[in-house]
C-alpha cells in the first residue's frame, strides 16, 4: 500500500514538474523545436534507483497519459511515451553497469539521448518519413546537456534522501 501511495505521489510530482517546465523559456537560449530540460526525468531517475523498473514503468506510462490529456493530445502522447520507453530501456541497461562502468550522469545522459531517439522514431512513423533523423545530432547534443543537468540535480537529491534517511522509509 505504501508503494502505491508513493507511486501516486511521484506521478503527481512528475506532472507538476512537466507543467512548471512549460514556463521555462528554454527556447530563448536554444531556439530549436522539441528541446526541453526534462524535469520529470528527475522523478524517473529516482524511481528507477529506489523503486525498481516496474514502478518506474507505471509512473512514466501514467505520467505520459495524464500529461497528454492535460497539456497535449494524441500526438503528444505518442511522442512522450515513445521517448519515455526508449529512455527507460536505456537507463535500465546502463544502470546494470552502475558503479562499475556508468555514473548517474552517464545513465541520465544515456536516457536523454534514448528519449530523443524514441521521439524521432515515433515522428518518422507518424510522418512516414525517415528524413526527420537529420535532426538527431542536434537533439542528441542538447539531450546530453540536459541529461547532465538532470543528473546533477538527481545526485544532489539522492544525497539528501540518503542523509535524511528518506530512502530507508521508502524501502
Amino acid at each position: 500500500m505504501k508503494k502505491i501511495a508513493l507511486n501516486g505521489l511521484l506521478i503527481s510530482l512528475a506532472l507538476v514538474l512537466s507543467f512548471v517546465e512549460r514556463f521555462i523559456p528554454l527556447n530563448l537560449i536554444v531556439p530549436l523545436p522539441g528541446v526541453k530540460l526534462g524535469l520529470a526525468n528527475i522523478v524517473s531517475m529516482f524511481a528507477l534507483f529506489y523503486l525498481g523498473i516496474s514502478s518506474t514503468l507505471s509512473i512514466i506510462v501514467i505520467r505520459c497519459t495524464l500529461g497528454s490529456l492535460m497539456f497535449g493530445g494524441m500526438t503528444s502522447f505518442l511522442y512522450s511515451l515513445a521517448g519515455a520507453l526508449f529512455s527507460l530501456i536505456a537507463m535500465s541497461l546502463l544502470k546494470s553497469g552502475y558503479d562499475r562502468v556508468f555514473s548517474i550522469a552517464g545513465i541520465s545522459m544515456g536516457g536523454a539521448a534514448a528519449h530523443n531517439t524514441g521521439q524521432l522514431v515515433m515522428a518518422s512513423i507518424i510522418m512516414k518519413d525517415a528524413a526527420i533523423f537529420a535532426y538527431l545530432p542536434v537533439l542528441l547534443i542538447t539531450g546530453l546537456i540536459t541529461g547532465l543537468f538532470i543528473a546533477f540535480v538527481s545526485v544532489y537529491l539522492f544525497a539528501i534522501f540518503e542523509k535524511t534517511k528518506i530512502v530507508t522509509f521508502i524501502k
